[in-house]
């Protein structure tokens, strides 16, 4: 295999972001294996789901928002931590901004090294990074459940925690009235997972089994498309489960003769490329998802910091 551009920084060219009407009030954005965003209408509010990396890319995406409702943001949610995600946040000019308890900890925890990390990464990502004007910081958390009114006909939007997963701290915001689930990183449609602050053993297991019992008729993952319909639902749960499985499998079987890193990432991408290969971000996420899932199965209960450093070093090393 020829040597790769580290990450995506070589992946520079723009993605066509397309504005979807899921509901009456209820918004998706996707951008071709990008970031996926979400809001949901109030009465006389809006809340919005994930923020982009930067306040100059978040404010694209509210320029779209914009043509459909002019509603102010009261509620920010964050699936999880990572500064793709997240540090675009000032852009909403949100009254409130709501992550699960474990997101306030990691972002206080490796919130810095996970900025520089992503950036690094991602570069096209961050579209005006000097308009971010530090971490973001949650104002509201919970443990389990959380629950918004939208007032008048809309019914509730109900975030919760389903149990570790893509990091130790996401979150789901679901409508039950619409059967509407934004999963965030946890479901990927049609791009490949990140699970570098995974818990493939959790994920793969209970949390995807409680997102799939909620009986979601259109489902807005982390990236790729909404699906839609029971059968496309399932089926986009049902790969992420594929995904995490085979890599704890491929690992665990090198692990388990006396293999090194390199031979279990190698086993891992053999095992995955003709099904995923051509997913946005495969061959980007995967030398980190088999570094984790390594560390996983060796008894390395939560993800080590990924630093720029760490970045550049395993990437040396299997992805070359």
């Amino acid at each position: 295999m020829t040597a790769l551009s580290f990450a995506s920084s070589a992946d520079l060219g723009e993605k066509e972001q397309t504005l979807e009407i899921l509901a009456d009030g209820v918004y998706a954005l996707t951008a071709e294996g990008d970031p996926n965003l979400g809001a949901v209408e109030g009465e006389d509010f809006l809340v919005c789901f994930e923020a982009l990396a930067t306040p100059v890319a978040a404010r694209d995406w509210l320029a779209k928002l914009r043509e459909h409702t002019d509603k102010p943001v009261r509620y920010l949610v964050l699936s999880h931590y990572h500064a793709v995600r997240v540090l675009g946040a000032s852009a909403f000019d949100a009254d409130t901004i709501v992550a699960h308890e474990n997101t306030y900890n990691l972002i206080t925890e490796r919130g810095r090294e996970d900025w520089e990390s992503e950036f690094g990464r991602m570069p096209r990502l961050a579209k005006g990074a000097d308009s971010v004007p530090g971490l973001t910081w949650p104002t509201l958390t919970f443990s389990d459940r959380l629950t918004i009114d939208l007032g008048g006909d809309r019914g509730n939007l109900v975030l919760q925690h389903l149990g570790r997963g893509h990091t130790e701290g996401d979150i789901v915001a679901w409508l039950p009235q619409q059967k509407i689930l934004f999963a965030g990183d946890l479901v990927e449609a049609q791009a490949a997972l990140y699970t570098g602050d995974a818990f493939h053993r959790d994920w793969s297991t209970g949390t995807l089994d409680r997102i799939k019992a909620l009986g979601a008729e259109a489902l807005v993952g982390g990236r790729g498309a909404v699906s839609r319909g029971r059968e496309e639902v399932d089926a986009a749960i049902e790969q992420t489960r594929h995904f995490l499985n085979v890599m704890l499998t491929e690992v665990g079987t090198v692990q388990r003769r006396g293999g090194t890193l390199k031979e279990a990432f190698e086993a891992t991408r053999a095992a995955l490329f003709d099904r995923y290969g051509h997913w946005p971000i495969f061959e980007h996420c995967l030398p980190f998802d088999v570094s984790r899932v390594w560390d996983e199965l060796s008894g390395i209960e939560r993800p080590v910091i990924w630093t720029a450093e760490r970045d550049h070093e395993v990437w040396a090393q299997l992805q070359s």
